[in-house]
């Protein structure tokens, strides 16, 4: 048996989040209009209002599924230190900006404070609790600085941006050797 055929509105509903996607990553939030969105998709301007109460929403709706995604990257990166969990956390996100940079860009890279929601806002927080928890470990392990693990998850995560914007505007390659050195930089900023 086969599964069942998308609903004509879920593949409309698609189409507005990868159209929406795309020209907020390439002409940011501010700068794109529903009736670019809507063109882009393929739908009439008044479509986006049935499955969006405002372009902030469908903001907000992308940005919490890029920020899951970054979570997960988070609770799958199983290794037995800390050290090599965050260094797979670091290749899984490397990974993902090659793969959708326009998810990456969105979510890690580009600022939203002014018009996340607060479910947007607790999913941020989520992803950063999962990378605290790790750094916390290691910090218990004596392999993390003295300090506060909130900053060492900042700086960690500031110094892998580096890498991703990098690679979102396609300077860089995953298998460059300055991809490695970042990754192995921000360990070192935190490591003791």
């Amino acid at each position: 048996m086969s599964p069942p055929s998308p609903r004509p509105t879920d593949l409309t509903h698609q189409r507005l989040i990868r159209a929406a996607l795309e020209l907020f990553s390439s002409r940011g939030y501010h700068d794109t209009t529903t009736a670019q969105i809507a063109k882009k998709a393929g739908v009439a301007e008044g479509t986006i209002y049935r499955h969006f109460p405002s372009k902030q929403q469908l903001l907000n709706e992308l940005y919490r599924a890029a920020l899951r995604w970054a979570a997960k990257t988070v609770e799958d990166a199983a290794a037995a230190t800390p050290r090599d969990r965050l260094t797979l956390v670091a290749q899984a996100l490397v990974e993902g900006a090659v793969r959708d940079p326009a998810v990456v860009k969105l979510g890690l890279i580009e600022r939203h404070d002014a018009v996340l929601d607060e479910e947007s806002r607790r999913t941020a927080r989520e992803f950063r609790m999962g990378l605290e928890r790790v750094i916390a470990q290691g910090k218990a392990e004596g392999a993390v600085r003295a300090g506060a693990v909130d900053v060492w998850a900042g700086i960690w995560l500031a110094v892998v941006s580096y890498a991703l914007e990098r690679i979102v505007a396609k300077d860089w390659k995953p298998g460059d050797a300055a991809v490695g050195l970042v990754i192995e930089g921000a360990w070192n900023a935190i490591g003791a």
